[in-house]
């Protein structure tokens, strides 16, 4: 029998690795309501790009930002994100699920998930979410 292609192993690897996270969020007790969750930007990237939070969690990210370049990390909608792509905001840090983290540091943001869906993360430096500097939240009931 001949093997499956590549992109479809890679694919199903995919799609176990995303049932297990998924079963794990909903086996941790629903009256856990804050987590930390810890970001790397390497290479013009996000360390992990996606994962997944239950629905009313408030999320502590702490994104370190190991690259020689500035990066920013904004969580919203593609409307959000839209926005910030061709927006000319400087920095980011007052609004919760933006932060500018500049090249060599360590930022934090806070950020609860409302609504179940899927949430976006990217950078919009000039360039970087073109180039896949981008993730999403899976957040599930």
């Amino acid at each position: 029998m001949p093997r499956p292609p590549r992109k479809t192993l890679v694919r199903a690897a995919l799609l176990a690795a995303t049932a297990i996270l998924i079963a794990a969020v909903l086996s941790t007790p629903s009256s856990a309501t804050t987590q930390t969750i810890a970001v790397t930007m390497h290479h013009s990237r996000f360390a992990p790009s996606r994962f997944v939070v239950r629905r009313g969690t408030t999320v502590r990210l702490v994104i370190t930002n190991i690259d020689p370049i500035d990066h920013e990390l904004i969580l919203g909608d593609e409307t959000v994100q839209r926005r910030h792509e061709t927006g000319t905001e400087p920095a980011h840090g007052t609004v919760p699920g933006e932060v500018s983290v500049p090249a060599g540091t360590t930022a934090e943001t806070s950020y609860t998930f409302s609504r179940t869906g899927i949430v976006l993360i990217g950078c919009h430096a000039s360039g970087h979410y073109d180039y896949g500097m981008r993730g999403r939240v899976l957040v599930v009931y």
